[in-house]
């Protein structure tokens, strides 16, 4: 089967609504599995490290705005880095006072402080957030004080070396001692929204770990994230991994 690059594909066919329709217009099993993950990692990295608030970046942003409420309560600003002009328009759209169906992703970040705290997440992700319009490999290095990539490296291409690359340019965009949280679909073999094939390469959790290693002070923590009875979001995928670290010093 011939490769299918980041390049090859038509990005501003992608249907920013039916992905959330398809996607998150409910919360599912898995994602809430996720949320904990991610909520979890953050708090303790920053009871551990506390600092003031740090710009954050949420990398391939698409239409899903949970990794950037992930980072609310953490950063002064949060950049949506985006590539397809149809998903900015959405994030535009979204950011200024999101959708309803939202909601229920942040009821499970705020059973914890100090999500608990942000009395209104909306107000807050208002002023922070930057929404901007880019292609992953031409993001500066060490710009970025902590960042989420949720569903990107492996969903823009079938090849494993662009896979490793979009890792590579997410984990270089972070400060040194960032921390990040990033998710994968293991196994994909591409996925439609709405009418159009987008392309994926199939990923394992010790694809991530190896794709990650490189660039993080100590051990990644993979988590794996099986798909939910009754859940599945489409053939041709083999669950989620949560891969979580800190950028390292070098």
């Amino acid at each position: 089967m011939p490769t299918r690059g980041n390049g090859d594909t038509d990005w501003n066919a992608f249907d920013s609504n039916a992905y959330v329709d398809h996607n998150y217009r409910a919360l599912r099993p898995d994602d809430e599995q996720i949320l904990r993950v991610v909520r979890d990692f953050f708090r303790n990295h920053f009871d551990r490290h506390p600092s003031g608030p740090v710009p954050g970046i949420d990398v391939g942003s698409g239409a899903n705005l949970y990794p950037a409420l992930a980072l609310l309560p953490w950063c002064s600003e949060i950049t949506l880095f985006e590539r397809a002009a149809t998903n900015v328009r959405w994030l535009e759209r979204q950011t200024p006072g999101y959708e309803a169906n939202w909601d229920a992703f942040w009821d499970v970040l705020k059973e914890k402080e100090p999500y608990a705290s942000v009395a209104d997440p909306r107000a807050r992700l208002r002023p922070a957030a930057r929404v901007k319009q880019g292609n992953l490999f031409d993001l500066p290095v060490g710009r970025w004080g902590a960042g989420t990539m949720f569903f990107v490296a492996e969903s823009m291409t079938t090849s494993h070396d662009e896979f490793r690359e979009g890792v590579r340019r997410f984990a270089e965009c972070l400060t040194p001692g960032a921390p990040f949280a990033a998710a994968f679909m293991a196994g994909s073999t591409g996925y439609r929204v709405g009418t159009e094939l987008f392309p994926a390469c199939s990923v394992t959790g010790e694809q991530v770990r190896d794709a990650l290693d490189p660039f993080t002070e100590s051990e990644v923590e993979i988590t794996h994230i099986g798909i939910p009875g009754g859940y599945s979001l489409r053939e041709g995928y083999e669950g989620m991994v949560v891969a979580c670290g800190r950028r390292d010093r070098a």
